[in-house]
């Protein structure tokens, strides 16, 4: 969905990002869980971080800073993961996406939100729905169905070490 079709208020769900806050359609958001230990996976990129044990599923945890070109999400008292759902050719992947922290659930009508900026065409900027205004700032409203290639939900979707699929089976956190 474009700005320009966009006609009732949406929610979305802010985060930040080191200074700059983001966010995310709320109808793609399952839920905010506290940070927790994710396990390591071997030969997986930088921004996937590893993987966390859902009541019993393997949910793939991935660090949007690095995926961004920022540095690494740090762990603190205000570090979570968003549960969220990513659709790519007609598949559905539950992923957990590393935020700094979360903001508020905001209403924004069509007519506080500005096209994605066009920058050039070396800057990729197609995983931007729109440029939400709220106050004397901008929200940078992320299509989290095109931050993802299918390259990296491939990796992600087959990303499963043998021993936490084995906990998951067996209901152990």
């Amino acid at each position: 969905m474009t700005v320009a079709n966009m006609t009732e208020t949406m929610q979305y769900l802010t985060f930040k990002l080191g200074d700059e806050v983001f966010a995310l359609d709320i109808s793609k958001v399952r839920e905010v869980l506290d940070f927790t230990t994710v396990t390591g996976v071997p030969r997986t990129p930088d921004f996937m971080r590893g993987v966390i044990n859902l009541r019993g599923s393997v949910v793939p945890v991935v660090d949007l800073r690095l995926k961004f070109g920022m540095t690494r999400t740090e762990n603190s008292v205000n570090t979570c993961i968003i549960i969220t759902e990513v659709t790519l050719d007609g598949d559905t992947t539950v992923l957990g996406a590393l935020a700094d922290s979360v903001q508020e659930v905001l209403d924004l009508d069509p007519g506080s939100i500005a096209p994605a900026p066009r920058i050039g065409t070396k800057l990729r900027t197609e995983f931007i729905k729109g440029m939400g205004k709220r106050d004397d700032r901008f929200v940078i409203i992320l299509d989290i169905d095109r931050i993802f290639s299918q390259d990296d939900l491939s990796l992600v979707q087959t990303t499963e070490p043998p021993r936490v699929a084995a906990l998951a089976t067996a209901g152990v956190s």
